[in-house]
């Protein structure tokens, strides 16, 4: 098997697998309730087959199209997410309260998914052709400052969880660059301040840190939801009530399709289909770092790794969080949970994933440029000007012969 199908092989199963999943899982836990309430029991199935249709289409492009086009894309694209997370605050659809999605006829989008992976872009590019920030003057400008916009903005909307995402996934990008240790954790110490500070001044993020140190004191309101995923757990034992037998979604808990969509999992397939979930992502994490290890272009590598930590990262955030292991933070499970933004482009990123591994083994890292003092990369050039591939003439030949023999005599 060449170099890179093998973990090219390994993600497509599990996001192909996980994508088939979460549809089954989205009807189980959609149809129920819709059908007890008059309406249609595959309304819900029909939008996730809608969105699950054009990310696959997108991982196939992404998976065509050379990787290394995205670094002349990266501005664009920056450029655009800012101007749609401006949009969505003035002009977005307001759903619980919160400003998050874009109507687009009948389907919606969340342009808080596309900056993820504009950011993970940008970041990429952007340290691939410099050193990596030596200090945290350096690391504020430009990085921390461009994040922290993008952050301010999202945040508005309001929605925590997709900041952290950022967070965890530029922190990836920033070890694989070679950032010092005390500067990242002098970067981190500041994001954990800043987040603490945003959770204790909206009272509803306040209520959730509370409840999840203890459910059980207010077991109606905040920890209601923490609690009924507990229940539905346990409810499941080890192989499961069985698909679409799950009681808990049918009224008892809430947000069951989207971001609380494993405790489902969890009472319906027991610990064993848990379990294969969780082998599922460490298998997907596997075969993504695999990647960005073996890559050998810097902007390659860099991506590879943050395209990686954005999927398995919100993974581990979301069960942490329906497992009672962390507050809740309204992160969807990818591939699994209902959301056709998060599932849309976390289709298109495995399919750059897939690229990067097809060019992995090939000799696609230039000569360092190490005269201009960055890393940045040029194409392999001979000492005469001309291109290292190109034949010498025979003049060339007897001139480098002549002069051998003169340094043979002296």
């Amino acid at each position: 098997m060449k170099k890179g199908h093998f973990e090219s092989h390994i993600l497509v199963l599990v996001t192909l697998g996980l994508t088939a999943f979460g549809l089954v899982m989205v009807y189980s836990a959609t149809s129920a309730p819709a059908a007890l309430g008059g309406g249609d029991p595959v309304f819900y199935l029909k939008r996730e087959a809608i969105y699950a249709a054009i990310g696959v289409v997108l991982l196939i492009l992404g998976s065509r199209m050379d990787y290394l086009a995205l670094r002349y894309m990266a501005p664009p694209l920056m450029l655009a997410s800012l101007a749609l997370c401006v949009a969505v605050l003035v002009i977005g659809q307001q759903v619980n309260g919160a400003r998050r999605w874009l109507g687009v006829g009948s389907l919606s989008f969340q342009p808080s998914e596309l900056a993820k992976v504009s950011l993970a872009i940008w970041a990429s590019a952007y340290l691939a052709r410099r050193p990596a920030p030596k200090s945290l003057k350096e690391l504020a400008r430009p990085i921390g400052i461009t994040t922290g916009l993008f952050s301010v903005l999202i945040l508005l909307e309001p929605d925590l969880g997709t900041v952290i995402t950022i967070g965890v996934v530029l922190g990836a990008i920033l070890i694989v660059s070679g950032v010092p240790l005390r500067v990242l954790a002098g970067g981190g110490a500041i994001a954990f301040g800043l987040a603490m500070a945003a959770i204790w001044f909206e009272p509803y993020r306040r209520a959730r840190l509370f409840s999840f140190l203890d459910p059980w004191h207010d077991a109606q309101g905040a920890g209601f939801q923490t609690l009924q995923a507990i229940i539905g757990f346990g409810s499941g034992g080890f192989f499961g009530t069985g698909i679409g037998r799950g009681v808990a979604k049918v009224n008892y808990l809430p947000e069951a399709h989207t971001d609380m969509i494993f405790a489902t999992v969890g009472e319906e397939l027991g610990l064993i289909g848990a379990a294969l979930v969780l082998a599922a992502y460490c298998a997907f994490a596997y075969a993504g770092l695999r990647v960005a290890l073996r890559c050998r272009d810097p902007f390659g590598k860099r991506l590879a790794a943050g395209l990686t930590t954005l999927i398995c990262g919100q993974a581990l955030i979301n069960l942490a969080a329906v497992l009672g292991l962390a507050p809740l933070t309204g992160i969807t499970l990818p591939f699994v949970s209902y959301g056709g933004s998060s599932l849309v482009v976390s289709l298109a990123s495995v399919g750059v994933l897939l690229n990067i591994a097809g060019h992995a083994g090939a000799a696609k890292a230039q000569v360092p440029d190490r005269s201009r003092g960055n890393g940045r990369p040029r194409a392999a050039v001979a000492r005469g000007g001309g291109r290292a591939g190109r034949a010498r003439s025979n003049g060339d030949l007897r001139r480098v012969a002549g002069s051998r023999r003169g340094a043979a005599r002296s």
